[in-house]
């Protein structure tokens, strides 16, 4: 069976998707020669795929958008996509978003090859008024929209005014325990003192994270915590804004910015705390990935973080200063290990990836596969 995965960007930005996309692709990639994925921006990905043949378009964009003036380009453009997608012959299209379905579903409307589409919605991308409409071109039964997360596909389904499934995102935690090194090993590469309290924070450095009011919350504990250390792993263009408040509230020795780093996944167990505090999310694989290396999560309150950790979780408002204090004291304080196993416990990696594993293979191969919503949780514990 012949699949086409077409992504928005490479680039380290979009790891996150271009990971999930690769757990789907793996799961039917016995014949790999008949795997394909196409980068429609950037010039190369940030991790080395096994998953089928690579074609980045290095298309720009305007380009992609097609507005103004580019919307002729983007005419000759979708006939040179019809072209290939011919030539390929795919049975079935694993689109990334809205924004790329825009750009494919007109070109796979008009071409008569009854392949199968699944878009997967990774966050809350902006809808345009003509968005609904737009899955109407290709027949309901050849179409699939799934969203990464319940609270996701809920907030889709109402913008779209279509059903959005949700079948929540799930890594193999077999694999990704493998993977982990040792605490001590995690905290030489990072370059922190064996002996601190390290309070882990891992994802692009954008607004949307949330990472800014860390650095106040830091200023505070640091005030009866003397040996207490940030480590913001990833990049982004709030960086100088970071350094300047880092500067402002003299935290140099408290803070370590590590940039981008393709072991990141490693290094998680370098952390005593993982802080996740996103004003939005599509899901947060992060999370995931914390609870799998058994640290302790304190995220902020949005569905998504509760509906995967339930009354386990212990959220914060993303720019409550004081709630994350108290919060991360009240973590500190505690029995850690025993938090990371009732969260472990409530995330339930291994059925989650059992679930995640079964819905796609039904997916990718059957004509007609169901598709299951994940299991809502109880609003959880918060500060």
């Amino acid at each position: 069976m012949s699949i086409l995965s077409i992504l928005w960007s490479s680039g380290k930005a979009h790891t996150s998707i271009h990971r999930v996309h690769e757990e789907i692709l793996s799961l039917v990639a016995d014949e790999r020669e008949k795997m394909h994925t196409w980068m429609l921006m950037g010039r190369e990905a940030a991790r080395n795929s096994d998953c089928g043949q690579m074609r980045h378009w290095r298309l720009s964009t305007r380009a992609l958008k097609g507005r103004g003036i580019w919307k002729l380009s983007q005419w000759w453009l979708q006939r040179r996509l019809a072209r290939e997608i011919e030539r390929i012959n795919p049975k079935v299209l694993l689109l990334d978003g809205v924004g790329v379905a825009r750009l494919i579903i007109p070109v796979v409307a008009r071409l008569n090859l009854g392949l199968r589409v699944i878009v997967v919605f990774h966050g809350q991308s902006r809808m345009r008024r003509s968005d609904p409409k737009l899955f109407d071109a290709i027949a309901a039964h050849r179409l699939r929209l799934v969203a990464v997360s319940e609270a996701l596909a809920e907030f889709l389904s109402a913008k779209l005014e279509r059903a959005v499934f949700a079948t929540r995102t799930a890594m193999n935690p077999h694999s990704f325990k493998q993977e982990l090194i040792s605490r001590d090993d995690a905290r030489i590469r990072l370059g922190v003192d064996s002996a601190s309290i390290v309070l882990g924070a891992v994802g692009r450095l954008v607004e949307e994270k949330g990472f800014l009011p860390m650095l106040d919350v830091l200023s505070e504990l640091s005030r009866v915590r003397t040996n207490i250390h940030l480590v913001l792993v990833g990049e982004g263009e709030q960086r100088p804004k970071l350094e300047s408040r880092i500067r402002n509230l003299r935290l140099e020795r408290m803070v370590t910015l590590t940039g981008y780093r393709q072991d990141a996944a490693q290094l998680y167990q370098a952390f005593d705390v993982m802080l996740i505090p996103s004003h939005s999310e599509g899901l947060g694989l992060v999370l995931q990935e914390a609870v799998m290396a058994n640290v302790p999560v304190v995220a902020s309150d949005l569905p998504v973080f509760v509906e995967q950790l339930g009354l386990r979780g212990i959220y914060v408002s993303p720019n409550d200063v004081s709630g994350w204090v108290t919060a991360i004291e009240h973590v500190l304080d505690s029995d850690r290990r025993l938090l990371a196993v009732e969260q472990g416990y409530q995330l339930a990696p291994e059925e989650a990836w059992e679930r995640f594993r079964k819905t796609y293979v039904e997916l990718l191969t059957e004509d007609s596969a169901p598709v299951r919503a994940s299991q809502k949780c109880e609003k959880g514990k918060a500060f």
